[in-house]
């Protein structure tokens, strides 16, 4: 590591530990040359793939623009930053999961509609109508009926719990006591 002092090529770590929730290395360094002692963070370097829009051009994914548009569908709506934040890391999570290199951009919206059904209706509608299009008032209306239909489907799942699932995977009838309050 060079100094950024004096631009010498030989540094010594002092003090290594973990940060953000043992996401990064935080470094102390001292440089052998000048003395100057400065932090590095180190960060472990997981790619994400490229996406492949509707006409066939590439683009590395950007997590940036996936979390705008996550926000632009929620504006005004009762959604904390930090689910927000959430649902962006469990998409990217996915995206990981997956070891693709390439990825269609339908697929990643894909992902989104499904956070953000879970995060709020009206957000999930509204990006839906733009992801998906909509040309009419009959498009609304189809997807506002199967979110009726899965709200229908997952109520029947949850009958008899006191609370909402805290996970995207509870309430799949795997047990129907789990967050119960005893």
């Amino acid at each position: 590591m060079h100094c950024p002092f004096c631009n010498h090529a030989d540094t010594r770590v002092t003090d290594s530990r973990l940060a953000s929730d043992g996401r990064q290395i935080r470094r102390r360094r001292e440089c052998l040359d000048c003395g100057e002692r400065f932090t590095t963070f180190e960060v472990a370097e997981l790619l994400l793939p490229h996406v492949i829009k509707n006409d066939g051009s590439r683009e590395p994914f950007d997590e940036a623009k996936l979390k705008s548009g996550m926000i632009k569908a929620l504006e005004k709506r009762p959604v904390g930053s930090e689910a927000i934040e959430d649902a962006v890391a469990r998409i990217c999570h996915r995206l990981r999961v997956l070891g693709e290199r390439e990825v269609p951009s339908r697929q990643v919206g894909e992902l989104v509609m499904e956070e953000l059904r879970h995060l709020d209706e009206v957000g999930y509608v509204r990006y839906a109508s733009v992801y998906r299009s909509f040309q009419d008032v009959e498009a609304f209306r189809e997807t506002i009926d199967g979110l009726q239909k899965h709200r229908r489907r997952g109520s029947k799942r949850a009958a008899g719990r006191d609370q909402l699932p805290l996970l995207p995977g509870d309430g799949d009838g795997a047990d129907t006591n789990k967050g119960k309050a005893k």
